[in-house]
């Protein structure tokens, strides 16, 4: 008896063995429908690459911006909801001028420097925000120009810093001064002091802000950010701003801008 027990187990053994060195072959008819779905899901999304619909997951773009009071330089991140929304989040770096800031060359016997009179303070931006992009007309082909509607908000950090002037006094006697104690007290100017003077009398300004606009993307291929963006923004600061001699300080800004960005799909 035990030896034909032994038998069997051995034989249980042997087949369960033997059925795992060959399994059993799949379904003709379930290979074929497999490779079917694949091929059909592939030949979807060539055809939405074709028609020019955004099939990625994230985007990359670095922007230079040219406001109506400054310039810039942006960074965004981001991510797709689906086809038609991202959500994106961007850093912007600018500078805001004033509309009355005028450049003017100055001749310091062979030297030429320059100076811009009655300004105060340079002003810098750091803004964070985040919001969405849309697509409100799609591409139609890899040739064709997708437009999408942009809006996001978010704070800025605003970096007031003195706008300082080499000056001479009567007794030839050289300083550096600001506006408009160089105007009261007779100071010559001989040129601005440069972007390094000043940054230990920053003083920060915060606020908010918040924009809206329309990107036109015309770049060839999908997966290369190629675009042009026209749009407004706002920004309020919670304390004053004072940028020109003799006009008043301000909270509220309002400009428009167009940027031209360059970027990657994944």
């Amino acid at each position: 008896m035990k030896k034909i027990v032994l038998f069997l187990l051995a034989g249980t053994l042997a087949s369960e063995t033997w059925a795992q060195d060959n399994p059993t072959p799949k379904s003709p008819t379930a290979k074929k429908d497999k490779q079917a779905a694949r091929k059909e899901r592939i030949n979807a999304l060539v055809k939405q690459e074709e028609e020019g619909e955004i099939i990625f997951n994230k985007q990359n773009i670095f922007g230079i911006k040219l406001n109506t009071d400054g310039y810039g330089l942006s960074y965004e991140i981001g991510r797709f909801k689906s086809a038609r929304v991202a959500n994106i989040f961007q850093i912007e770096i600018n500078e805001k001028k004033h509309k009355k800031e005028k450049r003017t060359s100055l001749l310091n016997g062979f030297n030429f420097n320059s100076v811009i009179f009655g300004k105060l303070n340079n002003f810098y931006q750091v803004k964070l925000s985040a919001g969405q992009q849309r697509i409100i007309g799609g591409k139609g082909n890899k040739n064709g120009v997708g437009v999408m509607a942009i809006y996001t908000g978010g704070i800025s950090v605003g970096l007031q810093k003195p706008y300082y002037v080499d000056v001479i006094d009567q007794a030839q006697q050289r300083y550096r001064k600001t506006y408009p104690e160089i105007t009261d007290s007779g100071y010559l100017e001989q040129g601005a002091s440069g972007f390094t003077v000043g940054w230990d009398k920053v003083q920060p300004k915060y606020g908010l802000h918040a924009k809206g606009a329309l990107r036109f993307d015309y770049g060839r291929f999908n997966e290369t950010v190629a675009a042009v963006e026209v749009g407004l923004n706002a920004e309020y600061y919670i304390q004053k701003v004072a940028q020109m001699a003799y006009n008043p300080e301000k909270n509220f800004f309002f400009n428009a801008y167009i940027s031209l960005l360059l970027g990657k799909r994944k």
